[in-house]
């Protein structure tokens, strides 16, 4: 079924109490750049400090453009073309002294002195080097081209190759010949004709000349069907490590047929793999230069290596599992680094499980390929993203540091490297977001919600952990730049009914933010945007559910509710900043004017409030990610009051999930539901996201079953829309259709589908946006607000 013919048009704008504009559909989902405004993105300071740089578009231009602030007299400037192309790219890496930075532009790389300014370009190839890095030394700097690692001499300019991986097999020695009979043939052929003899010895002695000429050359490395990535020098130069990767070679990816083409024939789009099909694996190699070696680092000790999950162990648990799937493997792992200490002396690798239940820290050692486990923290569920890029070195060359949620919450840990001892630098119910060391090795910056849940601050802490001063203070978000010399911090900060804007501060508590930018338009402006209040309430087991709620002017009592539940991939959205939901924030405020409640939800599942709420859908989606919607749904009507038989709910991607899981399994309580990109059977979704909460289909058949809308479409009575792009490249047009013709079958009536040709997962098209808003509207108004206010 396809919803057609033109809805009336809502004016843009009319009376409200003769006090603020209407809000319409047309108006809220026009382009947002020239109706909000464009907030300032892609922060950075210049070397010496000085100048802050963004992107900014206060001129409603085709796109942003490149904007500067100075710290003592913050005049907002737009950076003219031809300064813009003298300016350093902002970046790379810096040497230990932080007097030089090596980075990459345009697939060459730069050096630049940062005391003068001037700038030296290393590379101008056609091919691309990558990855710069300084050596221990600081002599050379390496980086990456065609797939081997190369090392530049600072002092005189020239370079050379320190690994030859190739492609494909090693040719065959031509000395040897396997086959007996064959080898007999060579032999006799040899003793018998002189001449014969004679050009044999002379290519032999060629080959020996060869291989003398070739001695200082790096060993020729045949890498077969495997690709090579993650190449790291040692400090002592005598090893390098690599990642080996195995990709598998007969994985069908799906296509997404693209049938809106320039060219006029449909096209299709290459796209992904389903979840349980066959991902790639992991090898670390290790290339000994001076014994001229090559090796492979095992990790068939690691404590755990050979466990299974506890979903596997009870058979019955899973529905179909067999005697193969429930033997006790080595599973596989994903390597990460090694990380040298400042010292070049030690060196800490990361490995994780191919099923993300485990992550291991230990010390390596590159002469012996010895390894040590300092910590292993295990998830029956997953383990969150915190490892790699989230460990370094303590400047004393005895301690690691990392990010763990081995207490519940993501927090920042030490551990010995000799003794194993971990302490714990912060703790409490909040979550460690972002953090980066001082340049003078003494205080720890941190990004963390402990004020709130939905609110992000910045802190300073002594290195071994203490008092952590709060610097910013401002209710919201912040997302803090801070300048080379640490004195300064460039803020991107907003509120819950205010967008992004620039502020500049200095780097110490009680100081004062300057707001730098002001970007939205003064249409924008003229209407009076709601503070959505965040609250909390319980659910049936006995959590507090945090949420942000909408409520009409006056009385809303046996009014009409309507539940939005927001997307997945580990978001929050009840929270106290500009929400990247915008346009559902702005449609919540149109929603209130007509006089309906509104709830937005962070179910479980959602970002910020530590492991046990994260990982609250392992295995069953829909499960208590739902019943909190539910359990919001009879807060309404308790609380608030609104009409128990008015209840609507609608969200986008998990939230259009959540919605279609909704109608059809609790169709007593929500009576219309808006179902946008949905997962409709996720056993069609992909392997990343899916198996981390699912384990995989052939494995874990219940966890699917339970948790795919599909199985459930039989109990729909409600009035469902359903809106699909049918170039979704992440959730493919192919679900919806699946669920379609189940409704079919089933002889369903009261449900549509509106598709989008020209539209991946996330639209762009004004006009797109606005035909789907204007739909969810109307099965709002023509099902919830019959009686209610118009």
């Amino acid at each position: 079924m396809l919803l057609s013919g033109a809805m009336a048009l809502l004016p843009f704008f009319g009376s409200y109490g003769q006090t603020k504009p209407t809000l319409t559909v047309e108006k809220i989902m026009q382009d947002p750049a020239r109706w909000i405004g464009t907030s300032p993105s892609a922060i950075y300071w210049s070397d010496d400090s000085k100048q802050a740089y963004f992107q900014w578009n206060p001129e409603k231009a085709r796109r942003d453009s490149l904007y500067t602030v100075g710290v003592k007299n913050q005049k907002v400037s737009k950076v003219p073309a031809a300064e813009r192309r003298r300016l350093l790219t902002p970046g790379g890496v810096y040497n230990q002294k932080r007097t030089q930075r090596v980075y990459e532009r345009g697939g060459d790389l730069f050096l630049v002195d940062l005391k003068s300014g001037k700038l030296r370009q290393l590379t101008k190839t056609v091919e691309r080097e990558s990855s710069p890095a300084f050596a221990f030394d600081e002599q050379e700097i390496t980086y990456v081209k065609d797939g081997n690692l190369y090392a530049w001499s600072i002092a005189n300019g020239q370079t050379r190759q320190l690994t030859d991986f190739r492609k494909g097999r090693k040719p065959a020695d031509p000395d040897f010949v396997k086959d007996p009979q064959e080898r007999f043939l060579r032999e006799q052929q040899t003793d018998l004709v002189q001449i014969i003899q004679k050009r044999e010895e002379e290519r032999r002695q060629q080959r020996l000349a060869q291989k003398e000429a070739s001695r200082n050359r790096p060993r020729e490395i045949y890498l077969e069907d495997k690709t090579v990535d993650n190449i790291i020098l040692s400090p002592d130069e005598r090893f390098i490590t690599y990642r080996l990767v195995t990709r598998p070679a007969n994985s069908k990816v799906a296509q997404v047929p693209n049938y809106v083409t320039s060219s006029g024939y449909t096209e299709d789009i290459p796209t992904r793999t389903k979840v349980g099909d066959d991902q790639a694996t992991y090898e670390l190699g290790l290339y000994d230069l001076k014994a001229d070696t090559t090796y492979l680092v095992s990790f068939k000790t690691l404590p755990g290596i050979q466990e299974k999950p506890s979903f596997l162990k009870n058979g019955q648990k899973t529905g179909k599992v067999d005697s193969a799937q429930a033997k006790t493997e080595t599973r596989k792992v994903m390597m990460f680094g090694p990380y040298y200490s400042p010292d070049g002396k030690k060196a800490v690798l990361v490995a994780r499980a191919h099923d993300n239940k485990d992550r291991w820290i230990m010390t390596f050692d590159p002469a012996t390929r010895g390894i040590k486990v300092l910590d292993r923290q295990h998830d029956e569920a997953w383990i969150n993203g915190y490892g790699p890029g989230e460990i370094g070195w303590m400047p004393d060359n005895e301690n690691v540091w990392f990010l763990s949620e081995e207490s519940g919450y993501a927090h920042l840990y030490t551990v010995n490297a000799a003794s194993g001892q971990k302490k714990a630098l912060t703790s409490g119910k909040f979550e460690v977001l972002n953090i980066q060391m001082s340049q003078d090795r003494k205080n720890w910056y941190l990004t963390t919600n402990q004020v709130h849940p939905g609110e992000q601050h910045f802190y300073r802490m002594p290195l071994k952990g203490g008092k952590m001063e709060q610097i910013t203070r401002m209710t919201g978000a912040h997302e803090v730049t801070m300048s080379p010399d640490e004195k300064h911090l460039a803020i991107r900060y907003s509120y819950s009914n205010k967008p992004w804007e620039l502020y500049l501060m200095e780097n110490r508590p009680g100081a004062k933010p300057v707001q730098i930018t002001k970007s939205t338009t003064q249409e924008f402006n003229a209407y009076p945007w709601r503070e959505p209040e965040v609250i909390t309430y319980k659910a049936t087991d006995g959590a507090d559910v945090h949420a942000r709620l909408y409520r009409p002017e006056g009385s809303a009592a046996n009014g009409p509710a309507v539940i939005f539940v927001h997307g997945a991939g580990y978001l929050q959205n009840a929270h106290k900043w500009w929400s990247t939901y915008f346009r559902e924030y702005m449609f919540h405020n149109l929603l209130v004017d007509k006089g309906y409640t509104v709830l937005d939800i962070d179910y479980r599942g959602s970002a910020g409030y530590g492991r046990d709420w994260r990982t609250g859908i392992y295995r069953h989606m829909g499960g208590k990610d739902l019943s909190d919607h539910v359990d919001g749904a009879k807060m309404l009507v308790e609380k608030y009051k609104v009409d128990p038989k008015r209840i609507g709910i609608y969200g986008g991607s998990y939230g259009g999930f959540i919605t279609l899981m909704a109608m059809f399994t609790q169709p007593d309580v929500f009576a219309a539901g808006a179902a946008l990109r949905s997962v409709t059977d996720w056993a069609h979704y992909n392997h990343g996201y899916t198996s981390n909460i699912l384990n995989e289909p052939q494995d874990d058949s219940l966890a699917y079953t339970r948790s795919s809308p599909i199985y459930f479409a039989e109990g729909l009575k409600g009035a469902l829309l359903m809106c699909h792009g049918m170039v979704d490249t992440n959730v493919h047009f192919q679900d919806i259709v699946r669920l379609s013709q189940r409704l079919i079958e089933l002889k369903k009536e009261n449900w549509e589908l509106a598709v989008y040709p020209i539209e991946d997962h996330g639209f762009v098209e004004p006009s797109s946006w606005t035909d789907e808003y204007k739909r969810i509207l109307k099965l709002f108004e023509a099902n919830l607000n019959k009686t209610g206010p118009k």
